[in-house]
């Protein structure tokens, strides 16, 4: 199986097996549907591009299940559907919440808390080489947002999660 790339393996995967696969970037199971049959994608600008297609047709319904997907900042479980890369990939992006003292920690936790009740999803934000500290500021500084801003705000972050999660999927 020489030459062939995780980009190819994903084109020729069974319906279904691409829609697992691609929850695994973004739990919205409309998205992964809508990727899974825009394939073969051939290039990863092509994938991007279908990929922000697909976003650009989802409705809030399918954002909460993507947000859903993901565990708090500093949390270890996610409230919806993760698979066991997802889990993966969302230590990995929260590495910086390994170094974050216990008063930071406890304050995420409530703010977490407060913007769930606020909002009714979780906090999105691409966690990747952010500290503890500047994820708290984002999210103290979101909580005074109208919920549809949010929405918003919080699908622009699952964007960005989801690309940097395809990469990491494809990457050799």
């Amino acid at each position: 199986m020489s030459g062939v790339t995780a980009l190819d393996a994903l084109d020729v995967l069974g319906q279904e097996a691409a829609v697992a696969r691609l929850l695994d970037a973004c739990g919205s199971r409309r998205w992964a549907e809508a990727m899974a049959a825009a394939r073969p994608f051939g290039s990863h600008e092509a994938l991007h591009a279908a990929a922000g297609r697909a976003f650009d047709a989802l409705a809030e319904a399918d954002w909460l299940e993507a947000f859903a997907a993901h565990p708090r900042i500093g949390a270890g479980a996610a409230s919806g559907h993760q698979s066991a890369a997802g889990e993966r990939w969302s230590t990995g992006e929260q590495a910086e919440m390994a170094a974050a003292a216990e008063d930071e920690r406890r304050a995420l936790a409530t703010g977490n808390a407060a913007y769930f009740d606020r909002f009714g999803f979780t906090f999105i934000v691409c966690a990747n080489g952010r500290s503890a500290a500047e994820m708290r500021a984002l999210l103290e500084a979101r909580l005074s947002h109208e919920r549809a801003r949010e929405i918003a705000i919080a699908a622009g972050e699952q964007r960005r999660i989801t690309l940097l999660r395809l990469d990491k999927m494809l990457a050799p």
